[in-house]
């Protein structure tokens, strides 16, 4: 995307084309105007269009060139966040609402894609959380107990079901989710856009916002070409934000992650090595994450940037640590090889941000953007369309503050990773 082969990869390569857009060009007219073309900002154009709304979405790159568009592709439910623990972060309102939404987002995210019939390969048989270790087992013993307490789907599977499903004896343990699932995140954005367009969304891409001014009751939002009047305005621009919300980027620490997709795998190895096609990610601090695409290839990933050293050390890592864990692979060769941004809040949760009358967002996933984006998206619409109050929303509000050493933070993620991945050559 915008010729740079690492910023997509394997998802550019074998995702869908995005609907046909153009820079807006000129003064138009709207209910809605949605800055930003990711999960949120196309959910929330998407079911305001179907309600009747008037809507333009702008978008400053390209369908997906975020978040939306880089990672790894799982559909997971709920956040890092213990289940337990989230009433005595949000308070026992809002923690029970985020519980409740999030935990059947996947839900909300197989029915969008079964009903506009998304081509994103789609696949609904859960993701497995490995557990490393005595540390790694108690902590998804833990989660398994909070969520199945809430009547969730899931299942605390030992140490030889997981490797029959992951194709390694490498875990003690994992949590089978059967609410997930994974699909190629691209296509699914693409997906979304091509359903917004059909709905009577105007979509305009190359067109980053650069300003917005109040006159009454409405709002014009501003690009290098053109303007957009409207009563309302989602700001969907998460970790990616520049412009006038760029507080929005300010408040969060971006991590970077990898991934690696293999050559197709044979078919031997295709039936042992994840052969439910199952997402999966483990309990390490510096994580791993891999799971298959619809072709056979295996996708590979942890974090640290692709960039400088970087490079090289991640690469060399990620074959000797697949190596490690599926010793039946042998020496892979890597396909493609992309990288993003994660942005994390203090606390692990998403925010709910209202910069001025009319003008709200949902923000701040910590890598579990496509089922809370597409959820969150739907909120908002529902919010803007009068179905749900403010008082009513899954989290409350607040400011954008920024953490403290955020830029030393964000140094410290990509060199600690650096460091990690070249003195470990294990998994």
């Amino acid at each position: 995307m915008l010729n740079d082969p690492r910023s997509h990869g394997l998802w550019e390569k074998t995702a869908p084309e995005a609907p046909t857009t153009s820079p807006l060009d000129g003064a138009i007219s709207a209910d809605v105007v949605i800055v930003g073309g990711g999960y949120t900002g196309l959910s929330s154009a998407l079911h305001l269009a179907e309600a009747g709304s008037k809507v333009v979405l702008l978008e400053a790159k390209e369908i997906g060139f975020g978040g939306a568009g880089r990672n790894v592709g799982l559909i997971n439910a709920g956040m890092w966040v213990m289940p337990n623990d989230l009433p005595g972060v949000l308070g026992p309102v809002h923690g029970e609402r985020l519980l409740d939404l999030l935990g059947n987002a996947p839900k909300l995210v197989m029915e969008l894609i079964d009903k506009h019939q998304i081509a994103c390969e789609l696949e609904r048989n859960g993701t497995l959380h490995c557990a490393v270790g005595a540390d790694g087992l108690k902590e998804i013993e833990d989660r398994a107990a909070q969520w199945s307490a809430r009547g969730a789907a899931v299942t605390l599977l030992d140490a030889a079901e997981t490797a029959k499903r992951i194709g390694s004896d490498a875990y003690t343990g994992s949590l089978l989710d059967k609410r997930a699932g994974t699909l190629q995140p691209l296509g699914y954005a693409r997906g979304l856009a091509h359903a917004a367009v059909k709905a009577g969304v105007a979509i305009h891409t190359a067109s980053p916002v650069i300003a917005t001014e109040r006159n009454g009751s409405r709002w014009t939002v501003k690009t290098a070409s053109g303007e957009v009047s409207a009563e309302w305005i989602v700001v969907a621009t998460d970790a990616y934000s520049t412009g006038p919300w760029e507080q929005v980027r300010s408040e969060q620490v971006h991590l970077p992650y990898f991934n690696f997709a293999t050559v197709p795998l044979g078919h031997n190895l295709r039936q042992s090595i994840l052969p439910g096609r199952e997402g999966a990610w483990d309990t390490k601090e510096i994580l791993s994450s891999f799971r298959m695409d619809q072709a056979g290839r295996l996708v590979f990933g942890s974090v640290g940037a692709l960039r400088n050293t970087g490079l090289a050390v991640h690469k060399g890592w990620a074959k000797r640590a697949l190596k490690r864990l599926f010793p039946v692979i042998g020496d892979v060769e890597f396909e493609c090889e992309w990288y993003g941004q994660i942005g994390m809040t203090d606390n692990a949760l998403p925010r709910f941000h209202k910069f001025a009358p009319n003008v709200v967002g949902f923000s701040g996933y910590n890598g579990r953007g496509i089922a809370p984006g597409t959820v969150f998206g739907r909120t908002l619409a529902e919010h803007i369309l009068g179905r749900i109050g403010e008082a009513d929303l899954p989290l409350p509000l607040t400011a954008p503050s920024e953490p403290s050493f955020r830029a030393l933070k964000e140094i410290w993620y990509e060199a600690g990773a650096q460091v990690a991945h070249f003195a470990d050559a294990r998994f």
